[in-house]
C-alpha cells in the first residue's frame, strides 16, 4: 500500500509539473502584433479602440501616425501592416489600383470647418472668405502631405480663391495637429480644420469651431482599409468589425466625429 501511494503521489506531481510547464509556454507566446497606419485626425479614437481591442484578444497593435498620403508611401514601401485610416476617402480612390487594399469599412464621418482664438476675438464669419482678411493671420495644411490640406485645397478651389489663400498664408502645415499646435501657440487667427479636433478636450477650452454650411464643407466618410500584408487576416476582419460597430462608434462620437450609422440614414 505505500508503494501504491508513493507512485500516486508521483504521479501527481508528475502531472502537475507538466501542467505547470504547458501554462509556462503558454504564458510566454508572444501575442500577435497588428500595425495600425493612421491618419493623425483619428488617433485618440483608434487608440482607445485599439486598447479595448488588445483585452479582448489578446493582442499589441501599434498605430503609425502622420499624414495620410505620408503613412500610404511608407506602408507600400515597407509592404508590413494590417490597416490604412486616411482622413478622406479620396486616398482609397488614389490608391486603391496599387493593390495594396483589401476589404474596408466605414468607421465615422468628418468634416472641415474654420478654427478661430476662444471667443472668436476677431469675430470671424462662416465663410472661408475669412482666410483672406489683410487683419488675420492665416494658415492652412499641406495638399501633399495630409488629408487636411488636400480637403481644404478642394473647398478653396471650389470657392476659387486656393492659390490666393496659399500665398496670404503664413504657412503650410502637414497635418491637423501641426494647425491646431500653432493655432495654441497663438501663430495664427485662423485655419481650415478638420472640426473633430477642435472639440478634443485639450483643444476645446483654447480654440473655437465655426461650422462651415455642409455644402461647402462636405462630410467625409473615414474609411477603415484592412491591407492586403496582413498577417492575421482574421484578426483583422475583427477589430474592423469592432471598430465600426456599437463600442467603436461611441468612441467616435466621444471625441467629436460624425456617426457613421446617422451618416448613412
Amino acid at each position: 500500500m505505500h508503494l501504491i501511494s508513493v507512485f500516486r503521489r508521483s504521479a501527481i506531481y508528475i502531472i502537475l509539473i507538466f501542467t505547470a510547464l504547458g501554462l509556462s509556454a503558454y504564458a510566454q507566446k508572444p501575442r500577435p502584433e497588428l500595425l495600425l497606419y493612421c491618419g493623425i485626425t483619428m488617433v485618440r479614437p483608434m487608440t482607445e479602440i485599439a486598447q479595448s481591442f488588445e483585452n479582448r484578444e489578446n493582442v499589441k497593435v501599434s498605430i503609425a501616425q502622420g499624414g495620410s498620403e505620408d503613412l500610404f508611401q511608407s506602408a507600400k514601401k515597407s509592404g508590413a501592416g494590417d490597416w490604412y485610416l486616411p482622413g478622406e476617402p479620396s486616398y482609397y480612390q488614389k490608391h486603391v489600383k496599387e493593390g495594396l487594399f483589401d476589404e474596408r469599412t466605414t468607421v465615422g464621418h468628418n468634416q472641415m470647418a474654420l478654427m478661430v482664438q476662444k471667443g472668436n476675438p476677431k469675430g470671424v464669419k462662416p465663410d472661408v472668405r475669412e482666410l483672406l482678411r489683410k487683419d488675420l493671420t492665416a494658415i492652412i495644411g499641406n495638399a501633399e502631405s495630409g488629408s487636411v490640406g488636400q480637403e481644404a485645397k478642394r473647398i478653396l478651389d471650389e470657392a476659387g480663391i486656393y492659390p490666393k489663400v496659399v500665398k496670404a498664408s503664413a504657412f503650410l502645415a502637414p497635418d491637423s495637429r501641426s494647425l491646431v499646435n500653432a493655432m495654441k501657440k497663438g501663430e495664427a487667427d485662423i485655419t481650415l480644420n478638420w472640426r473633430a479636433v477642435g472639440f478634443f478636450q485639450d483643444n476645446a477650452s483654447k480654440l473655437d469651431v465655426i461650422d462651415l454650411d455642409a455644402k461647402v464643407a462636405k462630410p467625409q466618410a473615414l474609411l477603415l482599409i484592412q491591407l492586403k500584408t496582413s498577417k492575421h487576416p482574421d484578426l483583422a476582419k475583427r477589430f474592423m468589425t469592432y471598430a465600426s460597430g456599437d463600442e467603436g462608434q461611441a468612441v467616435f462620437r466621444k471625441h467629436g466625429f460624425l456617426d457613421s450609422k446617422k451618416m448613412s440614414r
